[in-house]
């Protein structure tokens, strides 16, 4: 197989899976995991993907026009608001991660947004550009509003976004307040595209309260800072890993 092959087929893996090992793609094509090395140096170079302990993850996707990402936070939520196509229906949870995305939806045309979050909706109303629908409930910590599991069983979106605060390749994904977990229970039933948010310290932690199997997640979007043998773990699962 050519070089110029070779970049293709390792590009083509990443976009699907994240993240690749340099021994597997050694065998997987053939090579010496030298010549890896070396096809992966490549395409840094040519700032494709980006480089880790062992292997290579996916670089997050760039766009130009939108507001600067500078913390970590911001990073991570722009990352995410750049998957969210125009005319997109979409969930958004509580959290700190999901409320700095809806600065970077600003650019985005016709989303109908549902959310569950009081600071979210503040946040997105006051952008003057989208359909919101706030669910109703009792207000708890964080501005969340928790009300009758119906309401989310009756949800047709095309993207679900949730902040979690433990995702583990074994333990699953997971959260340290009730309520919040049996919310996010009865939203992976849906048939949305399912997106965690997670801070790089939560990547490989356990919370007190289970949600569901990490194969069940479409996409994690967390911090380069993430350790990296969960994150190889959890794309073997299937789980797209997106690093900001």
């Amino acid at each position: 197989m050519l070089k110029s092959e070779r970049h293709t087929y390792i590009l083509q893996q990443l976009n699907q899976a994240g993240v690749l090992r340099v021994k597997e793609l050694a065998v997987r094509l053939n090579v010496s995991p030298i010549t890896i090395r070396r096809d992966l140096e490549a395409l840094e170079a040519e700032g494709q993907l980006r480089r880790v302990h062992g292997g290579a993850v996916l670089r997050e996707p760039q766009e130009s026009g939108q507001q600067r990402a500078d913390t970590l936070e911001q990073r991570i939520a722009d990352t995410a608001a750049r998957f969210i196509p125009p005319n997109s229906v979409l969930f958004l949870g509580p959290g700190p991660l999901v409320r700095e995305m809806i600065p970077f939806l600003a650019e985005r045309t016709d989303l109908t947004i549902i959310t569950n979050a009081l600071d979210v909706a503040w946040s997105a109303a006051r952008l003057h550009r989208h359909t919101l629908h706030l669910l109703g409930g009792q207000v708890e910590e964080g501005y969340a509003i928790y009300g009758e599991s119906e309401h989310l069983a009756q949800l047709r979106a095309d993207w679900i976004v949730l902040q979690v605060e433990g995702i583990d390749p074994m333990q699953g994904i997971t959260h340290d307040h009730m309520a919040y977990a049996v919310m996010a229970r009865e939203l992976f039933r849906s048939t949305a595209q399912l997106m965690a948010l997670a801070p790089p310290h939560q990547v490989g932690r356990a919370g007190a309260v289970f949600i569901a199997p990490a194969e069940e997640l479409d996409v994690l979007i967390t911090g380069r800072e993430a350790a990296n043998a969960p994150l190889w773990d959890l794309s073997e699962l299937g789980v797209r890993i997106i690093l900001a």
